[in-house]
């Protein structure tokens, strides 16, 4: 039986860290990998649920020793909104390196490979989140439940909340991955039958190149065109002179959580 651990970041203060290392048939993904769980600043204090936020590429979320290339600050940004009234728990779900791209990608490319994100949402929708339901006090409920991401883990967040439309009731789809699978995420969003009533968050750059803004401008207008109304159930952030990075994506996901999680 796995148990959760206290994970202490220097300099932290508040919130409590905690880790679980899952064992490979936990996982059902093959191997080792740390679930990192970041708790709001009164979880301890009080008996109040919250909402969960589930976050790919969770190496990158709290702690830069551990970062590829930065980190998103997002224990300062959990202080930060706790201030203002706005808590969640937050669930670090770590890539696995060289399979990250088969993991985080819900459509086979020829070229660069993936196919594996259905695999992953299983995992994340019939391991972990009955795992983080029974482990911590959540508001287990679709509208209290958020998946989010950067690059192809945007992508896969937005698949998500159309694929697992029970599960997720709003998206962070930032930076997102569009050009995957010669664009194939437009295809599957015409073919779907009906939009989510799901919040999304969508967000681009403006130094990411003029592919990435164009596919992301598309996916605007489309999101539009299907009924989604900005303000009500659509963000959108165009940051002007923001690349596609580690601290871009956690300055922008400070900003967008108290839309997500429809506060």
């Amino acid at each position: 039986m796995s148990e959760w651990r206290d994970y202490p970041l220097r300099g932290t203060g508040r919130p409590g860290q905690i880790a679980l290392r899952t064992p490979g048939e936990l996982a059902g993904l093959g191997g080792h990998r740390e679930i990192v769980v970041a708790l709001p600043p009164s979880y301890r204090g009080s008996s109040t649920p919250y909402p969960v936020v589930y976050m790919h590429d969770g190496q990158n979320l709290f702690d830069p020793t551990l970062s590829f290339a930065g980190d998103w600050g997002l224990v300062d940004s959990l202080n930060h909104l706790a201030d203002e009234g706005v808590e969640a728990i937050l669930v670090g779900i770590p890539n696995r390196g060289r399979r990250r791209r088969y993991e985080y990608s819900p459509f086979r490319d020829l070229i660069h490979g993936g196919g594996g994100g259905e695999r992953y949402l299983q995992f994340i929708v019939d391991t972990l989140k009955p795992l983080i339901d029974a482990s911590f006090r959540t508001r287990p409920e679709r509208d209290h439940t958020v998946i989010a991401g950067s690059s192809l883990g945007g992508l896969l967040s937005l698949y998500a909340l159309y694929r697992h439309a029970g599960i997720f009731g709003a998206a962070g789809v930032q930076s997102p991955a569009l050009w995957l699978a010669r664009r194939a995420i437009f295809r599957f969003l015409a073919e779907q039958p009906q939009r989510p009533t799901g919040r999304i968050h969508l967000d681009v750059g403006s130094e990411e190149g003029p592919e990435t803004l164009q596919n992301v401008r598309e996916l605007r207008a489309r999101l539009l065109d299907a009924g989604y109304v900005i303000g009500r159930d659509l963000s959108y952030v165009e940051e002007a002179g923001a690349g596609h990075n580690e601290q871009a994506w956690g300055r922008r996901f400070r900003a967008a959580l108290p839309f997500l999680l429809g506060s």
